[in-house]
């Protein structure tokens, strides 16, 4: 077995990191799987889809217009 600088294991570390993927990257990656995997959240996204190209919407353009959709809900 040969004997290695530091420096050629701070290089091979570099290059390591080069190819990691952090946390924040992966995240919204762990989101969308969480997402496409649960069959009641797509069936909810599939009927929100549904209700917008049949015109089911409502314009909500501030806080109090928010709330007051929450309150006759």
């Amino acid at each position: 077995m040969g004997t290695v600088t530091i420096q050629e294991v701070y290089d091979k570390l570099l290059l390591i990191e080069e190819h990691m993927v952090t946390k924040e990257e992966l995240e919204p990656i762990v989101d969308t799987i969480e997402i496409l995997s649960s069959p009641a959240t797509m069936q909810a996204l599939a009927r929100s889809d549904e209700d917008i190209r049949n015109g089911k919407i409502r314009k909500i353009s501030g806080i109090d217009d928010l709330l007051a959709e929450l309150e006759s809900s």
